[in-house]
């Protein structure tokens, strides 16, 4: 019995249980990319969810990217709309339809996975994959996104019932915008 387990030999799990869970896709009618472009759009903040925050997230091209919300805005999932403040920004969002796909039950394959685990073995999981994670794309030069709340430019409301401030971009943050993934997140 080995009390370690070789790196290449982990390596290979995580690619395979990558390769099923992106899979996941398929049985909803969509390729893989296209539906964590998806999963992106109903987790990122308002601010991150343009073509370039989702070309960051999902580590594609730009050109991949365009591809992909050109057949997501084609099959009715997503809409895309100019900032009414800055019309060279393009804002994506997801439809009512995109939603629906996003908010219908998961596909269990990596909710199967998980499942075997204590609670706190998936705690254990979590901050040990999004150690590798933020590892990785800081050699990479890459943007870890994060949660809004976790943000040293996140401003906590105050008790008079004010909404939250993000100190960076100088705009109000509700509860929800606060427990979203944002492209400018730096951890606190």
């Amino acid at each position: 019995i080995l009390n370690f387990m070789p790196i290449d030999r982990v390596s290979e799990l995580l690619s395979r249980m990558a390769r099923l869970i992106a899979a996941d896709g398929y049985e909803r009618g969509l390729k893989p990319v296209q539906w964590q472009a998806l999963r992106f759009l109903a987790s990122a903040n308002r601010f991150s969810r343009t073509p370039g925050g989702m070309t960051a997230w999902l580590g594609q091209t730009k050109g991949s990217v365009s591809q992909t919300i050109a057949v997501l805005v084609g099959k009715g999932l997503i809409d895309r709309s100019e900032d009414q403040k800055d019309r060279r920004v393009v804002r994506l969002n997801l439809t009512v339809a995109g939603q629906a796909l996003v908010c219908a039950p998961p596909i269990p394959s990596a909710e199967d996975m998980l499942e075997v685990l204590s609670d706190e073995d998936r705690l254990a999981l979590g901050m040990t994959l999004e150690m590798m994670l933020r590892g990785h794309l800081a050699k990479r030069g890459d943007r870890p996104f994060g949660l809004c709340a976790n943000c040293m430019h996140f401003g906590h409301k105050q008790g008079d019932g004010t909404l939250h401030r993000c100190r960076l971009l100088m705009v109000d943050l509700s509860d929800n915008d606060a427990a979203r993934i944002c492209i400018e997140q730096k951890a606190a």
